[in-house]
C-alpha cells in the first residue's frame, strides 16, 4: 500500500470516531419515566409554576432548585448546579441535562431556557391584516 492510502484510511477512521462520539451528545429529549438512574439525559419540560423555587445567592450562588413537568406530565424536583438564569420565571420551555437520582430528584448541570418572543404579538398582527 502507498503512504497516501494508509493516510486516507487513518483519516477515515478518525472521522468515524469523531462522528460516533459526537452523536452521543446530540440526543433526543427524554422524560423522567425513561431516564435510567445515574445516566446522563436531556429532558424538556415546563416550569411548575405552582411549586416553590429556591435560590439563595448569599449562601450558595451555584445552586438553584425548582420543579419541572416533563412532556408526559410528571413533575420532579430539579437541582441545578448553576446560578438562576435571568428571566427564568417567564420561560416557555426548559431543557435540562443531567441525571436522575433516587427516582425523585433530577440533578442538572446544564440548562436551556426558551423565553417568549417579543415579536410574537407582532407576527400575529401581521397575519391578521392579510
Amino acid at each position: 500500500m502507498k503512504k497516501i492510502h494508509i493516510l486516507a484510511l487513518i483519516m477515515l477512521a478518525v472521522g468515524a470516531y469523531v462522528l460516533v462520539t459526537a452523536s452521543k451528545d446530540v440526543s433526543t429529549y427524554s422524560n423522567y419515566e425513561d431516564a435510567i438512574e445515574g445516566q446522563r439525559v436531556r429532558i424538556a419540560g415546563e416550569l411548575a409554576r405552582d411549586r416553590e423555587m429556591i435560590y439563595d445567592p448569599a449562601n450558595n450562588a451555584e445552586e438553584f432548585i425548582f420543579y419541572m413537568t416533563d412532556a408526559k406530565g410528571v413533575t420532579k424536583k430539579v437541582v441545578l448546579d448553576q446560578a438562576k438564569p435571568q428571566e427564568f420565571e417567564r420561560s416557555e420551555t426548559v431543557v435540562v441535562t443531567g441525571y436522575l437520582d433516587n427516582g425523585d430528584t433530577f440533578y442538572a448541570n446544564d440548562i436551556l431556557v426558551k423565553c417568549p418572543s417579543k415579536y410574537k404579538n407582532e407576527e400575529v398582527f401581521v397575519k391578521e391584516e392579510m
